[in-house]
């Protein structure tokens, strides 16, 4: 019997793996402080070899989005590529424990490791990210069961995978499965540029496949060129129906086919801003799936930004449903 999922999200599976150190164990390895940069496979093996005490988290944007709105009760599911080895096997398995259906299993054989980001975190809190992408960024159509893409309520794209021309074609191929079972395909922009580097194609595919469009002020702007946020606003949803921009301490602004929103943030200061998008997106789409109204979706988003970031790590840590009952978001 094929399953119907409220969620399904196809992006790149990155364990997270972090250790403490200090900065003389940085200087030696030659890691740049406080940054986030792409490695190779030798070096991703050294760094790995090198790391003490290590923590194990599945990660990747869309994942992490995925992870947070099943952790809110959507079912849900993630398509991503790891290999067979001991993390590829580590990430599957903590996907499902987490209540997420890990669709592909671990692929065997003399195909690339399983993509990691070696996080190493000083005494002063700066996290030094390697990243390297290995298996993750492959994602083909071969990945994307029919069955699972045309029984999707909605369908969350990331934008990290456009880098690729296989990516880019899944990304189509699934769109169009999604809408033709009725779904509602949508896209994270991920990175301003990624846009950059596939214009053309990025408004193509929001202009003739996407339901719905989610970044931030940055990403958004880099869809049209313009600095202007008003006028990226007024073009991007010109092309597609549903338009979410966050803006940090600014706020939210949500642009659809009944007009344009703009929902306030309570200020915080964050203890780690990683997935704030992320889990933005999931509280937005737990309250897209679940039938709420826009403004509804927003302040879901920004309430389990919020919890995110006022912990290390970028998923929620918190039992979300209670804490959105008690702002009277959501019913017991």
């Amino acid at each position: 019997m094929t399953k119907t999922y409220q969620l399904v999200g196809i992006g790149n599976a990155v364990v997270d793996v972090i250790s403490q150190c200090d900065d003389s164990f940085l200087d030696h390895m030659g890691i740049e402080k406080g940054i986030m940069q792409l490695i190779e496979r030798d070096r991703s093996e050294v760094l790995f070899a090198a790391m003490k005490d290590r923590v194990q988290t599945p990660g990747g944007s869309v994942a992490n989005t995925i992870a947070g709105a099943g952790a809110l009760g959507l079912t849900s599911a993630f398509i991503g590529r790891v290999h067979d080895d001991a993390i590829g096997r580590f990430y599957a398995s903590a996907m499902q424990d987490e209540g997420v259906d890990f669709v592909n299993a671990p692929v065997a054989g003399g195909e690339l490791p399983t993509s990691r980001t070696m996080i190493f975190v000083s005494p002063d809190g700066e996290r030094s990210m390697n990243t390297y992408l290995g298996i993750s960024s492959e994602v083909s159509s071969d990945d994307v069961p029919n069955e699972v893409a045309g029984q999707a309520q909605i369908m969350f794209l990331e934008g990290y995978l456009f880098d690729k021309d296989k990516g880019k074609t899944a990304f189509m191929e699934a769109a169009r499965d999604c809408k033709a079972g009725g779904g509602k395909p949508g896209i994270a922009i991920s990175d301003p540029f990624c846009v950059e580097r596939h214009r053309a194609d990025f408004l193509k595919l929001i202009e003739s496949e996407l339901d719905f469009v989610i970044g931030n002020e940055a990403e958004i702007k880099s869809l049209f060129e313009t600095d202007d946020l008003e006028e990226a606003l007024q073009k991007t949803s010109a092309i597609c129906p549903l338009v979410v921009c966050t803006r940090s301490g600014d706020g939210v602004t949500v642009v659809s086919e009944e007009g344009r929103i703009d929902i306030p943030v309570t200020k915080v200061v964050p203890v780690d801003a990683t997935g704030a998008g992320d889990q933005f997106a999931a509280g937005f789409l737990f309250g897209l799936a679940s039938g709420r109204d826009l403004a509804t979706c927003a302040r879901i988003g920004n309430t389990c930004a919020a919890e995110v970031i006022s912990h290390i790590g970028p998923r929620p840590k918190t039992d979300m449903r209670s804490l959105l009952q008690a702002q009277g978001l959501i019913n017991a």
